[in-house]
């Protein structure tokens, strides 16, 4: 199965992007073809009804990621109790064709003790997209976090982390299955 993973962060080191890339090799290694798009280093330009930015790279291999997505993972960091600028400014890129009946997972990293916030913006945005959102959600905050740093191999994640992002991905592949099967 095809699933396009968003790693909505402009930072460098960002802690959901780790994620991100800990979740590609998680459906890799269940058999799944998983394609990560990484923002911070394929910036997608400014989103304008007036400009359609035909011709840019990074913005049409995004969308062609999306369009052959039989599921999506958005990642996201949570700033000001809301999702990163960054992705949303790539979401409104898309239209309810890029998520029309496919089964999406949002995951947010935070500073604090969980994102509940940008997770139900992100569920809000994928909703009206007709996306058919998870019903489980991954928030991974304090200490935490600590798993997904640079350098931190994925053989060093805490039990607890790992398990509770084994299970998310689990169920997540579970219900992309069921809906690619209605198509």
């Amino acid at each position: 199965m095809k699933i396009t993973i968003i790693a909505g962060s402009n930072h460098k080191a960002a802690t959901s992007t780790r994620l991100a890339e800990y979740i590609q090799h998680l459906m890799e290694l269940d058999g799944q073809q998983a394609t990560l798009i990484d923002l911070y280093q394929s910036p997608i330009p400014f989103y304008s009804p007036d400009d359609a930015h035909g011709g840019h790279e990074d913005l049409e291999r995004f969308k062609r990621a999306m369009n052959e997505a039989e599921g999506i993972v958005l990642t996201t960091p949570e700033y000001h109790s809301g999702i990163s600028g960054v992705l949303k400014n790539a979401l409104d890129h898309l239209a309810q064709e890029h998520f029309n009946n496919k089964a999406v997972l949002s995951v947010s990293s935070a500073g604090g003790a969980v994102a509940v916030s940008s997770l139900t913006q992100l569920q809000t945005i994928v909703r009206n997209l007709h996306g058919i959102n998870c019903p489980e959600w991954l928030s991974i905050g304090g200490d935490q976090r600590k798993s997904f740093q640079i350098g931190v191999a994925h053989s060093e994640i805490h039990p607890d982390v790992n398990k509770r992002v084994r299970r998310v991905v689990g169920s997540f592949l579970e219900l992309a299955e069921r809906l690619a099967l209605k198509d």
